[in-house]
């Protein structure tokens, strides 16, 4: 796995290295071409020539053309293999264990109070999103980091999406591909409000007598403006300046108009031609898994074909970029009232393809999710494709923690079925690890992607937790309050939900232990009551007694060992309560006690 990504580099830079002398080379060739040509041209205009120096200056003109498209197909094959080399270094940095210096966290996704968000590192720094996400358009990031967060799939939609997932790690050349030219694209973050605008259809002139008048009357200018010149007459001369002058004022009084209506197409010429390629990539796809052809079909097939609707988009976005060169602008608009066709065009695209655009760019955003979530197969070698569950609850063989190292990662089993359990242990041996490596994982399933497991199975879990809670100061919100407040919407989502999973880290913390106890002990008889299930870690041992007073609650323990005055941790699961503690020797560690 991290051998073939580094042979991917280096094949990658001898691509580089090799076109780049080419590319130097055609360079200097270039400019030998062009003194070549001014020369010919000179000693020509000069008369000191004949026909074979016109001849040789039209040779050398269309071979430097010619050296120009080649240096510019150079160039371009550079520009994929450095974003390939990148795409791959990425790859190695996941395994490495430097993803967390990526710039893309999801951070900007984050919502208010989200039931497991936070606890389980799901965006934001150092999280699940900045590890796997590939995704770079708005909308792949956003549907990216919806399926983290809200995925609410069907068990055939899971099963569907697991297809394609394993299809795409399988393939690693097309998801390459596609994320090469996804990058191409970029997140816009006013992509929403561009596709909202495309998707919504409003007539730019209602008066079909204006718009027909404003289509024609260039049909007529051109050819007189020809007559004008064939004939030279001098009422022809009047006619011709007349009309010019009519198409002139025309423009001039519709052009705020025009603006208004064409001005965010014209910015999106080079990124509709890298919307395009991806559509023709995805076109040119033979797919097996059922959930990539119907977003081929969705985005390929039929009559509202993606692939032509933004080809045409494209065509008529460089047309209304040309206000970039004035003068070429103006002779266009006073010529062929050039504003006014460019929005009768994007018209015509709205009334076409304006119903479908928005499912076209979602679509496209669901292809970079996918891509997301196969890299987990690709970066993780201890992965595989989770099966779903009708019987509630989840159970893994050799769990582990996506975001840890595979060369440091110790792995656990899990069984949650119609139990609670209650995890007690020592200072640092795993106890909040293992909840949210369970937590993760289950994230991980519910949105159809590889989990970091040997086997696992789970059904539709509703994951609620309670693990990182601070207080707020400018709501005068002590950590203590905070905690109750999630606990109390842990117990409304298991009284109403019963496909609720709990994850409670260390429950009641902010407060004395008489407290503590008395709170804990009432929070989890009443989950039990509601028939939930869930895991909850606690120092207070006499918690665990709740073990032989209710049937569904069992214990486990993360414990320690001592050698040679040092305290060693195997991270590894147990069954029953702790029999150890290790505050006191931390303590003494660190010179509190003596």
């Amino acid at each position: 796995m991290k051998d073939q990504f580094e042979c991917n580099i280096r094949n990658y830079k001898i691509e580089v290295q090799k076109n780049r002398k080419v590319y130097n080379l055609i360079g200097y060739i270039k400019l030998g071409l062009f003194i070549l040509f001014a020369v010919c041209v000179c000693r020509a205009a000069a008369g000191d020539g004949d026909i074979v120096l016109w001849a040789g200056a039209v040779m050398l003109l269309v071979t430097q053309i010619a050296a120009w498209s080649y240096h510019f197909i150079l160039n371009n094959k550079i520009d994929r293999a450095q974003v390939m080399i990148g795409i791959n270094q990425r790859h190695l940095d996941r395994i490495d264990g430097r993803w967390t210096e990526f710039s893309d966290t999801g951070g900007d996704f984050s919502r208010g109070e989200h039931p497991y968000g936070r606890d389980l590192d799901i965006i934001g720094q150092s999280s699940l999103f900045q590890f796997l996400s590939t995704a770079h358009t708005w909308y792949g990031r956003s549907t990216f980091a919806s399926d983290l967060l809200h995925a609410e799939y069907s068990k055939e939609e899971l099963i569907k999406r697991q297809a394609s997932v394993g299809e795409l790690s399988e393939n690693a050349a097309l998801a390459d591909e596609l994320e090469y030219h996804f990058s191409k694209i970029g997140s816009d973050s006013q992509a929403e409000d561009l596709v909202k605008e495309l998707s919504s259809f409003e007539p730019f002139l209602r008066s079909g007598w204006s718009k027909s008048f404003l289509s024609y009357l260039p049909l007529v200018t051109i050819p007189l403006l020809l007559l004008v010149l064939l004939i030279q007459s001098e009422s022809l001369y009047l006619a011709g300046f007349m009309i010019v002058s009519v198409q002139a004022v025309l423009w001039i009084m519709g052009v705020s108009v025009c603006s208004r209506y064409v001005k965010r197409v014209g910015r999106l010429p080079f990124h509709l031609n890298a919307y395009y390629k991806v559509l023709k990539l995805i076109k040119m796809g033979t797919f097996e898994s059922e959930e990539l052809n119907r977003i081929q079909t969705k985005l390929t097939g039929g009559s509202n074909s993606a692939v032509q609707a933004i080809r045409d988009l494209e065509s008529i976005s460089n047309r209304v970029s040309v206000r970039g060169t004035p003068i070429v602008y103006f002779l266009l608009n006073v010529l062929l009232l050039w504003d006014f066709r460019c929005a009768f065009s994007l018209e015509k695209w709205k009334r076409t393809y304006s119903p479908y655009c928005e499912s076209w760019f979602r679509a496209m955003g669901e292809v970079e999710s996918l891509l997301s979530l196969a890299t987990m197969v690709r970066v993780c070698g201890h992965s595989c494709f989770p099966s779903f569950s009708d019987e509630r609850g989840m159970g893994a063989f050799e769990l582990g923690h996506p975001l840890i190292n595979d060369s440091v990662r110790v792995t656990n089993h899990l069984t949650l079925d119609d139990n609670i359990i209650i995890i007690s242990g020592s200072n640092m041996s795993g106890k909040t690890t293992y909840l949210r490596t369970a937590g993760i994982n289950l994230v991980l399933a519910r949105a159809g992607g590889p989990v970091c497991a040997r086997e696992m199975t789970f059904s539709n879990l509703h994951i609620v937790t309670s693990m990182r809670v601070a207080d707020d100061l400018k709501e005068g919100i002590s950590t203590f309050y905070a905690e109750m407040k999630r606990i109390k919407k842990i117990l409304d989502s298991a009284e109403t939900d019963d496909s609720t999973l709990f994850l409670i880290d260390e429950i009641f913390r902010g407060t004395n232990s008489v407290d503590r106890l008395m709170g804990a002990k009432a929070v989890l008889v009443k989950l039990n009551e509601y028939r939930t299930i869930g895991m909850i870690t606690s120092h207070d041992l006499e918690l665990c007694e709740l073990e032989g007073a209710h049937s569904r609650i069992i214990n486990c323990n993360f414990s320690e060992e001592y050698h040679d005055g040092q305290i060693l941790f195997d991270y590894k699961r147990k069954e029953g309560r702790s029999q150890t503690t290790n505050g006191k020797f931390l303590m003494e560690q660190l010179g509190i006690l003596t």
